[in-house]
C-alpha cells in the first residue's frame, strides 16, 4: 500500500500506517539519508502516547519508549553497525524477538536478523515537503 503525504499531514499518514500494521511488531524503514525516516516514527510514537523526547538513536543504536498504554516501543538505528555480530551485541535481535513494536532504520545493514512476517517499508522524497511510504 502506498501513503503520500506532505510533512504537514505527517500524524494522518502516521494513523493510516498503524492501521495497516495492526498487529506486526517489527518495522523496517527503508529510506535514504534525509528521507524523514526520524520523523516519521516521532509523528507514530505521538500517536501512541509516547512521553518525552522521541529522537534518533543513531549514537545509543537503540532507544526505548513507553506507549500510553505502557507498552514498550523500540526504535532502533542500525547505520553505524558494521555487522550482524555488532548488532547482536548491541542487543539488536533481542529487541526484535522480544514480541514489542520495533521501529527500525537500516535495517539492510543486518537483513539476516529480521523475523519472516518483518513489514518492509519504503520512505522516499518525491518533493520539498512531499513524501511517498510504500509499506510492503
Amino acid at each position: 500500500m502506498d501513503v503520500s503525504f506532505s510533512l504537514d499531514s505527517i500524524n494522518e499518514a502516521a494513523q493510516t500506517f498503524l492501521n495497516i500494521i495492526e498487529g506486526k511488531k517489527v518495522i523496517a524503514l527503508h529510506g535514504e539519508m534525509g528521507a524523514g525516516k526520524t520523523t516519521f516514527v516521532h509523528a507514530v510514537c505521538n500517536l501512541l502516547g509516547v512521553k518525552g523526547a522521541v529522537s534518533s538513536p543513531t549514537f545509543s543504536i537503540i532507544n526505548e519508549y513507553t506507549s500510553a498504554e505502557g507498552k514498550t516501543i523500540y526504535h532502533l538505528d542500525l547505520y553505524r553497525l558494521k555487522n550482524v555480530q555488532e548488532a547482536i551485541g548491541a542487543g539488536v535481535e533481542d529487541c526484535l524477538y522480544s514480541g514489542n513494536l520495533c521501529l527500525v532504520e537500516w535495517p539492510e545493514i543486518t537483513p539476516s536478523l529480521f523475523l519472516d512476517d518483518t513489514v518492509h517499508c519504503y520512505l522516499t522524497v518525491t518533493g520539498d515537503n512531499e513524501r511517498k511510504l510504500v509499506i510492503g
